[in-house]
């Protein structure tokens, strides 16, 4: 009986948590509700997320007030063509010590920070990338043969413009898959847009109120892991992820198509783990059909690689994931 209402209390405190956090978030950020949602599913999944829409949206501002909510410490990385990894991690620097004696001093990068926004990764080189990318997969960084570690919680949002693309320098695909979601940023509508022109040519707010802190999101973290999930739900998701594989026993026509390679097995850890924390956050204490659903597409959008077919015919992943979400049945 105890730990029924332990886990009654559990869920009753996350799903009070995260609607006080989407409150606060709409004070500061217009719309995005279900982006808002993904990215605090995959931080309290301990994954990090490719944001993916044109300038000026509020990728920035929604970052910055995430982390203002939750008492996480926040910077911003402009990448550029010139950035060196050093820019990024940090460095050792000469100084000297209380007696005058020459030491090796460590000056941290932006990295070290609870929630770092990468702005147009895709602009810097591949050496650049791949020193943010060793940080988010091992959440340490080594500099002059000493690892350090980074702060925990660790959360790293990528954008990327899709229609600017000279000059850049795309991720390639393994390392795309490192990415938990891949969230695609839409255009705000008529009224989002007057009420975006109403809170910033205005007087300032009050200051966004503190709900949640970096304890909080790991004993969050902690608790997404110990939700059950059925064996018939799992097996869905496994179908749904095999569904995408051209060569499959369980692919589909669409897929056999369009689809070059299909999602790795990444894509099945990011689907039930989301599932998970979605369920968690909307205070049932197990996995649905519509959970796994819900969390599908930016699982898996990223981690589907199309052929030169789909590329000629404007197939999107979307498209093809859209039919194996229609055609898998949830149970056999």
């Amino acid at each position: 009986m105890e730990a029924l209402e332990e886990i009654q209390e559990r869920m009753t405190g996350c799903r009070r948590a995260f609607e006080e956090l989407k409150a606060e978030m709409g004070r500061a950020v217009v719309g995005h509700e279900d982006l808002i949602e993904h990215v605090f599913i995959a931080l309290v999944c301990g994954g990090h997320c490719l944001l993916e829409g044109v300038p000026g949206l509020g990728k920035t501002l929604m970052v910055r007030s995430l982390g203002e909510i939750l008492n996480l410490s926040f910077s911003r990385i402009q990448f550029t063509p010139d950035l060196m990894p050093a820019d990024i991690t940090g460095t050792n620097i000469l100084t000297e010590d209380g007696l005058g004696k020459k030491v090796f001093d460590f000056q941290r990068g932006p990295i070290f920070a609870h929630v770092v926004l990468a702005d147009e990764i895709n602009r810097a080189t591949p050496k650049t990338q791949s020193a943010l990318l060793e940080a988010m997969q091992e959440q340490s960084v080594t500099v002059g043969g000493k690892l350090h570690r980074l702060e925990s919680p660790f959360m790293v949002l990528a954008t990327q413009n899709p229609i600017e693309m000279e000059g850049t320098y795309p991720l390639p695909e393994a390392q795309i898959d490192r990415f938990f979601f891949k969230l695609l940023l839409r255009y705000p509508s008529h009224a989002e847009l007057a009420r975006i022109a109403d809170l910033t040519t205005a007087a300032p707010s009050l200051p966004l109120r503190e709900v949640l802190d970096g304890e909080g999101v790991l004993r969050i973290r902690r608790w997404v892991r110990e939700v059950p999930i059925a064996e018939a739900v799992k097996d869905f998701a496994v179908r749904l992820v095999l569904s995408t594989h051209p060569q499959g026993e369980n692919s589909l026509p669409m897929a056999q198509k369009y689809i070059q390679y299909g999602s790795s097995p990444r894509g099945l850890q990011s689907l039930i783990l989301a599932a998970k924390a979605r369920a968690l956050l909307s205070g049932r204490p197990n996995v649905s059909f519509e959970d796994i659903r819900a969390v599908a597409l930016p699982s898996l959008r990223h981690r589907v690689i199309l052929n030169l077919e789909a590329d000629a015919g404007g197939v999107s992943a979307e498209t093809v994931l859209a039919e194996a979400l229609e055609r898998v049945a949830e149970v056999l």
